[in-house]
């Protein structure tokens, strides 16, 4: 494995090099990072083939451990926050480190299974107040979660359950969930606390949904447009079988598709998928990844016109051997993130897909998150 992601090189002004594409970006520095989705207990054992029905097999590894979209995105993107070489790693000599935060659904405040949550991230802290060691400030959550929605008496989390084949990689999932949704009525309510924050912060502010309940994803962002107007917005478009994401995706500024989704429409690759989906107006950037294949980009140059990038990755040589493909998709949303947020004029688009793709291959080649930028 390589001791660290190749990260953009160029001039320290800042300022874009001649043709490069950058936007979709805001005017000012986004302060606020806000990832609305699920949060799971993951219990995955690992099999040497996928068993049979009826039957009896004794797994190989066994691990519990946080998990859903927004949840595994923030735990990737605050380790990137706390790594002065990806934060810094760019052409501007200010870079942009926004407060995260996370919207879900959780157990009661006081069950248990809420602080083995909360902890799973780091320990929680005032990040403000700065101060301490490198190591000691990677080892403390910078995220917010003010703004999680606590569910009076339940004491059990969401939970999936993941056989994940050793032979094929293959994962299959069984998630149960008794926390009550989000409703529109409590996300107007998080919306209008950064709307009515004194300095006007809240407008500077990166909106991402999982794509969870298409219908009342639909009108959280059409709020968000109107008390919000100069938030940008990313949405995920993966479950095939999900009614309503294509509405999610043309309100949207960026959009993630995944394979899954894509091949579930007929699209035979991330371009046929990508080309069929560009509307107008629309988003401005959609991503759509392809395992072993890597990433793909479609994004509307200065002159309005549609540009299309792909990527592959180049961290290791010859064959990657995977580890453990789950978040690798989280991961890559991740690294987007990152760039469109914390680079977002100093890198091109071609330059933050590179670094999303190498960021999730580095991923499927450990087990989990913890250490992934080490090296």
């Amino acid at each position: 494995m390589a001791s660290r992601i190749p990260l953009p090189s160029g001039p320290a002004s800042g300022e874009p090099r001649p043709n490069q594409k950058v936007g979709p970006t805001m005017t000012s520095a986004v302060k606020h990072l806000i990832l609305v989705g699920a949060c799971y207990m993951d219990t995955i054992l690992t099999v040497p083939f996928f068993p049979e029905e009826d039957s009896k097999l004794r797994a190989t590894g066994l691990q519990v451990r946080r998990g859903g979209n927004c949840p595994n995105t923030l735990e990737v993107f605050q380790q990137l926050l706390s790594s002065p070489p990806y934060l810094e790693g760019g052409r501007s000599e200010s870079p942009v480190r926004p407060v995260p935060y996370l919207v879900s659904p959780l157990p009661d405040r006081e069950a248990l299974a809420t602080k083995k949550i909360l902890d799973s991230f780091g320990k929680q802290s005032d990040d403000s107040k700065g101060g301490g060691s490198h190591d000691a400030r990677k080892s403390r959550s910078v995220i917010n979660f003010d703004h999680c929605l606590y569910r009076d008496g339940h004491q059990e989390p969401a939970s999936s359950y993941i056989i994940r084949n050793a032979a094929t990689q293959s994962r299959t999932i069984v998630n149960y969930n008794d926390l009550a949704e989000m409703t529109t009525d409590e996300f107007v309510g998080i919306a209008n606390t950064f709307a009515e924050q004194p300095d006007g912060s809240g407008q500077e502010s990166w909106w991402h949904f999982e794509g969870r309940i298409p219908t009342t994803t639909l009108q959280c962002i059409r709020y968000l447009r109107q008390v919000l107007p100069r938030s940008r917005i990313s949405v995920e478009v993966e479950k095939p079988n999900r009614e309503g994401l294509d509405r999610l995706a043309a309100e949207a500024d960026v959009v993630f598709y995944s394979r899954t989704w894509a091949e579930n429409r007929g699209y035979a690759g991330p371009e046929a998928c990508l080309t069929g989906q560009a509307t107008s107006p629309g988003p401005s950037l959609m991503l759509c990844t392809w395992g072993e294949h890597g990433a793909s980009g479609l994004f509307r140059s200065g002159e309005g016109e549609w540009e299309y990038m792909q990527y592959r990755a180049k961290l290791s040589e010859g064959s990657i051997s995977v580890v453990d493909t789950i978040g690798a998709g989280d991961t890559f949303i991740a690294g987007m993130l990152f760039g469109l947020v914390c680079h977002a004029h100093d890198w091109s688009q071609q330059e933050r897909l590179a670094f999303a793709t190498e960021l999730a291959t580095r991923k499927v080649q450990i087990d989990g998150f913890v250490g992934l930028l080490a090296g």
